[in-house]
């Protein structure tokens, strides 16, 4: 589903390359630490970033000069971006029309995607006036709108207690079933990688120094990189 070959990047003194496969419906997360490269591969794969060299497959397809509207890829932030002037409804419309015109398919698939995020009867308020774990959920629902088969989170609840990153990523344990959707989270919080993730990338300087199962990777004593990183 997700194939980078050979990929060089290189921006502003800092180089990356990665060579790696991840499988249809896996939930794969990258940790390591600030810089070493976690926001890049995301964005490489996205096409927010343009690689020097190498290929970059989605869906068996070469998707190395796409657009990041042309890519099957859904990208969620650390900063949510919502709109404080405008409803959590609204918000979420905004994923499938800026103009808010919409079919009354459109008009439901809304519904259905507030409603399967838990944000139901929330509709109608503004993101000043719900939790942050719920604004973080209009993000989620957005994404869902979109329907593509890859979903990338960059550190998308960073900013949340334990406790409702541990919901947030029970949401989206169970959207990738449902979905069967690719999933990949960045993420500074190795509990996240242990609850979440079957597999798990370690990155160091541009590179990814380990890359097999969660709790085998987390079990390792011989990168010392990794030991420096988990403490």
């Amino acid at each position: 589903m997700i194939r980078l070959e050979a990929v060089h990047y290189s921006s502003e003194g800092f180089t990356a390359d990665f060579d790696f496969e991840i499988a249809k419906a896996e939930f794969v997360a990258v940790i390591g630490p600030s810089g070493s490269g976690k926001s890049t591969l995301l964005s490489l794969i996205a096409g927010f970033e343009a690689s020097r060299s190498g290929r970059i497959l989605l869906d068996g397809k070469d998707m190395t000069q796409a657009s990041p509207s042309e890519r099957p890829v859904t990208m969620v932030f650390q900063d949510h971006n919502t709109f404080a002037h405008l409803d959590l409804w609204t918000n979420v419309a905004l994923g499938i029309s800026p103009s808010l015109k919409l079919t009354a398919a459109e008009r439901q698939s809304v519904d259905d995607a507030l409603a399967r995020t838990g944000l139901g009867a929330l509709a109608r308020r503004k993101p000043g006036e719900v939790s942050g774990g719920e604004r973080q959920r209009v993000a989620i629902a957005r994404a869902l709108l979109r329907d593509e088969p890859i979903l990338l989170l960059d550190e998308p609840f960073a900013a949340l207690g334990p406790a409702l990153r541990r919901e947030m990523l029970d949401l989206v344990k169970e959207l990738q079933k449902e979905k069967d959707y690719t999933v990949v989270l960045v993420s500074h919080h190795p509990d996240d990688a242990l609850y979440a993730a079957t597999r798990t990338a370690f990155l160091s300087n541009g590179r990814i120094l380990a890359f097999e199962p969660t709790r085998q990777l987390f079990k390792r004593s011989d990168l010392p990189e990794l030991e420096s990183y988990i403490g």
